[in-house]
């Protein structure tokens, strides 16, 4: 049965804004209903930006790309700009502080350290997500279960300038093309980078197929992903008017400030250490126009058409030292379109070992790559 409402008093109403019995500013509402606050008591507040126009603090962006454009390597370019206080792409400076970086991409010790200092970060002002503890015993962290616990962690560390997880969508408990699932997930990111103060980056994948589409809405899975985050950033190949391909990086959302403009930049491999080599982020020229006409001739990627396709995403999925979560491996993989009958297929052509959780199977199933030390150890 609907609510009935009684007519409004238009009269009534205009005859209040000059009553002086009308109940000052404030807030009202009765004790089990409605709050209402007055505009005139809240105090506006100015965004604070880590990058001017790029990157809000206590913010949730979204970093999306197709496979091969570099997206974690573009990441970890921007969290170097900060461990080091060095210089955005566009010159402008950038105040000292910490990051901290959660991955199930690549390993942290092979390549996402050696690609750090590569783009000349400062490694004592970066901080690594290993693993949560739960009754005193390690176990591998996971962003849907632990993301309180991280942020925690974060106020225990003094706090951090920049949070960045690779990717976003191992946040989501659930079925990533749900929307209430991914609003969930998404939100208690987004709480996360509120209290934080952090610019929290979620690094995700385009959904195949979805060149020429309004570039916020490529985003794979459920549109809560982009709807929740504050600001997206895409990142491509597209087809200069040279017919060259370059590496582009544009503002497709952007909730505080203009949501066109972006960088051209190519990748390097250079020498960091003695026998140690790693990619980096060389910015090379600022773009300007719509983030739509500048992604218009981008490179569709294909994702999720042949097992070595889905092999290697798989391999780079368990590159990390140590044991992990059968779910975490899967939910990136079933977001770039694999199947997971392909998922399963792969697993056994690149002979992942496999073994049950501490806790059996509450705990679920632990994956890795073959040949690594703790084989025969199990899931610690």
């Amino acid at each position: 049965m609907s609510a009935t409402f009684p007519p409004f008093d238009y009269e009534f109403e205009a005859s209040q804004l000059d009553d002086d019995s009308a109940p000052p500013g404030g807030i009202h509402g009765g004790a089990d209903g409605v709050v209402l606050r007055c505009g005139s008591t809240i105090e506006p507040k100015p965004i604070h930006w880590l990058w001017p126009g790029w990157l809000a603090r206590s913010r949730l962006h979204l970093l999306a790309g197709d496979p091969g454009v570099g997206k974690t390597s573009v990441a970890i370019a921007l969290a170097a700009t900060v461990t080091a206080g060095g210089l955005w792409p566009d010159g402008t400076s950038c105040a000292k502080g910490r990051v901290v970086f959660f991955t199930t991409e690549d390993d942290v010790a092979d390549t996402v350290i050696p690609r750090l200092l590569a783009c000349g970060g400062d490694p004592d002002h970066f901080y690594v997500v290993e693993s949560t503890r739960k009754d005193g015993k390690l176990q591998p962290f996971d962003p849907g279960r632990d993301i309180d616990k991280l942020s925690e962690a974060i106020q225990m560390l003094g706090g951090a300038s920049m949070l960045i997880l690779d990717p976003v969508v191992t946040a989501v408990s659930g079925d990533y093309n749900s929307a209430s699932d991914v609003r969930r997930g998404m939100q208690k990111v987004g709480d996360l980078a509120s209290a934080s103060g952090c610019v929290t980056i979620g690094i995700t994948h385009f959904s195949k197929g979805s060149v020429g589409a309004n570039p916020a809405s490529r985003v794979v899975g459920s549109v809560s992903f982009g709807a929740v985050a504050r600001a997206s950033i895409a990142c491509a190949k597209v087809k200069g008017a040279d017919g060259e391909f370059r590496r582009l990086m544009v503002r497709t959302k952007a909730n505080s400030t203009a949501d066109h403009g972006g960088f051209i930049y190519e990748l390097d491999q250079v020498d960091v250490l003695p026998g140690i080599s790693a990619q980096r982020v060389e910015w090379i020229e600022a773009v300007e126009g719509e983030a739509r006409d500048l992604l218009a001739d981008a490179v569709d990627e294909p994702m999720g058409g042949t097992s070595n396709d889905v092999a290697d995403m798989l391999r780079s999925e368990l590159a990390a030292d140590g044991w992990t979560n059968s779910g975490m491996v899967y939910k990136p993989l079933l977001a770039a379109g694999f199947s997971k009958k392909q998922i399963w297929t792969a697993s056994k052509k690149l002979g992942v070992v496999r073994v049950k959780g501490p806790n059996g199977k509450d705990d679920g199933w632990y994956w890795r790559l073959p040949g690594g030390a703790s084989d025969d150890q199990g899931a610690a």
